[in-house]
């Protein structure tokens, strides 16, 4: 099997990703024939100074997502005939680091792309960024009288802001601050569905889910509105699937119950005109085309069409206007666009050979071990497995009764990881492969230990068991032979990574190569949604260099912006510890030490100056 098909790229790459003839990892944000070396600029970097871990984003595959997405929605609107247009809106809670916003709304303002805020920060954040006219800003979440007298002020400023009503308080919020600042908002209601949706975050929909109105909550929200003579405020309908929807079918479900809705609304409210069908469109992690969590069943073609089609024929049938669908995809647009490098700093594996240890008295069990080794053969290897794993609990007995010491011990270990390493290749060699082949594979798994911190880089793959695709970005043309997993820096034993994709299903490891001491690099893919802003400083390790690269026509590469990563002293900041203090009281400490002898003027000097450096280093490692 080759190394390219061996991690499924082909599968879940979308085509933005491939494996060159060197054998390592290229990058084609257009998905034609302009590449890049990801390797080759990982190389570039390291050589200026930007070390591992390196978050690489590439600002061609956001411009590509975005055109993919909308002339999805163009082709279906023109199949069916529909009667308006279609505007993509950006959840900024997928990834609000500022310059990947800024990216989006640069890239987004052929489309009129929108923003939407979920909160009273979010919406600061993004206020005073460049307005792509006719853009839309969407105001969602809990809101208290400063947010929403914000987000009135925003209107003022000339952005087209229009506030959801999520909760049936808000309403008369939004009209009485309104009203004190003289301003007629501009109003949605988000309905809560009554199906839920499918995956992980099923839960974000249906009746129980945290956000939404009740029919009957719409209504009364009417009723106030047409008490004031106030309809006409009211210009959206909303809903929200969740994140991730594997399946179509509950896409469609889901549309056919909004449409309904909205044609209902539209009788009752002159002033209805966009329809914003929320977000969930999912992102297939592991290229299977499937319905679990990390996949999904349908493509974005049919998911436009889908979309476009049931709210049309809806509205048809009931002779009201086609309203301008919104959609906020955000996954779906930013996770491609992400690729995290780390590198392997040590592996932990079974040993190879035989210690040459000089024991006088070979205990008995120590004299079978040897002969089972000497005697280990295609025919007996499944026999002889069984024989090891009884003596793999006897050696633990015999040395807690003191029948063994530790040296004694220590090869007798030795012994068995090296005689299960060999039954392990014999295995693969017979017709039927035993059951037994799994208990040795996890027995036998090596530990790649990398520089990078799982709570702070990947944190739904520590929180809900998220897959990423991962693989080596260079080194491809070998055949990768060691069974690992991927442990992090931190002391944490949850620090780890130990599912994989396989290819019908998971894999409890990921094969990589002989680690030879060399710089060997890991690249983690489709990370830019959520992870940036929900990692976290586990053991103080801050956010990672991150770059944001471009590819030539030739294949060059050109770097738009370098962002450093966290350093010791900005993380300790974070968490109130202020540096002037720690050096005042280093500074004691030294002085006491030359007082008593401990150490010398010279050390003392050694001392202040290494503890400076390293406040203003990285918090990784530095190989």
């Amino acid at each position: 099997m080759q190394p390219e098909n061996h991690y499924w790229i082909k599968r879940w790459s979308e085509d933005y990703f491939a494996v060159n003839p060197l054998g390592h990892v290229v990058v084609k944000p257009t998905r034609q024939k302009a590449e890049g070396d990801l390797y080759g600029l990982m190389k570039s970097l390291v050589a200026q100074g930007i070390d591992a871990p390196i978050l690489i984003r590439f600002n061609g595959i956001i411009r590509d997502r975005l055109h993919t997405l909308n002339s999805a929605f163009q082709n279906a609107i023109q199949e069916f005939n529909y009667r308006n247009t279609h505007r993509m809106v950006f959840p900024i809670k997928v990834n609000p680091q500022r310059h990947m916003i800024e990216t989006m709304l640069e890239a987004g303002r052929l489309y009129t792309l929108g923003l939407e805020v979920g909160s009273k920060p979010e919406l600061i954040a993004v206020l005073t960024l460049e307005n792509i006219p006719e853009s839309m800003l969407l105001c969602n979440g809990y809101k208290d009288a400063e947010y929403i007298s914000l987000a009135l002020m925003a209107s003022k400023l000339g952005r087209q802001t229009l506030i959801i009503i999520e909760q049936a308080y808000e309403l008369k919020l939004v009209l009485d601050t309104a009203a004190q600042l003289g301003v007629d908002p501009q109003i949605g209601f988000r309905m809560k569905l009554s199906n839920p949706g499918s995956g992980r975050w099923k839960s974000s929909g249906g009746e129980h889910s945290k956000f939404g109105l009740f029919a009957h909550e719409i209504v009364s929200c009417i009723e106030m509105l047409q008490a004031q003579e106030k309809t006409h405020l009211v210009k959206l309908l909303h809903f929200h699937l969740g994140s991730q929807i594997t399946t179509i079918e509950s896409i469609k479900k889901a549309l056919q119950e909004a449409a309904k809705m909205y044609t209902e609304l539209a009788n009752m409210l002159p002033f209805l005109s966009f329809f914003d069908v929320g977000g969930g469109l999912a992102v297939d992690y592991d290229g299977s085309k499937s319905a679990t969590d990390s996949s999904m069943n349908y493509s974005i073609e049919e998911y436009a069409r889908d979309v476009v089609y049931i709210i049309g024929e809806a509205c048809l049938a009931a002779g009201v206007a086609d309203p301008v669908i919104i959609t906020e995809a955000g996954r779906a647009l930013v996770a491609h666009h992400s690729v995290l490098v780390i590198e392997v700093i040590d592996v932990t594996a079974p040993p190879t050979s035989k210690e040459n240890w000089k024991i006088l008295e070979h205990p008995a069990l120590l004299k079978t071990l040897n002969e089972l080794e000497a005697e280990l053969s295609l025919k007996n290897c499944r026999e002889t497995f069984h024989d090891v794993m009884e003596l793999k609990n006897r050696i633990l007995e015999e040395f807690i009764y003191g029948k063994l010491n530790l040296k004694e011990r220590a090869y007798a270990e030795k012994m068995t990881q090296l005689l299960l390493a060999k039954i392990r290749t014999f295995y693969q060699q017979l017709r039927q492969i035993p059951e037994e082949l799994e208990e040795l594979d996890k027995i036998l798994l090596e530990t790649y230990f990398c520089n990078f911190s799982v709570f702070q880089s990947l944190a739904d793959s520590w929180g809900i068991g998220q897959l990423f695709p991962i693989m080596p970005i260079h080194r491809l043309d070998e055949n990768p032979t060691h069974q690992a997993i991927l442990a992090d820096l931190t002391c944490d034993s949850d620090g780890k990574i130990d599912t994989f994709i396989g290819d019908q299903a998971t894999t409890k490891y990921l094969k990589l190569h002989t680690y030879t001491g060399e710089p060997y690099y890991l690249g983690i893919f489709l990370v830019g949604a959520y992870q940036e802003i929900l990692g976290d400083l586990h053991n103080l390790f801050g956010d990672t260099n991150v770059v944001h690269a471009e590819v030539a026509e030739n294949g060059q590469w050109e770097l738009s912006r370098l962002v450093e990563g966290d350093t010791v002293e900005e993380v300790l900041h974070y968490e109130q510890y202020n540096t002037e203090k720690i050096m005042t009281q280093l500074h004691t400490l030294i002085e006491l030490s030359l007082r008593v002898g401990r150490i010398t003027l010279t050390e003392s000097a050694e001392v202040k100056k290494k503890f400076k450096q390293s406040l203003e280093s990285y918090t990784y490692l530095v190989v």
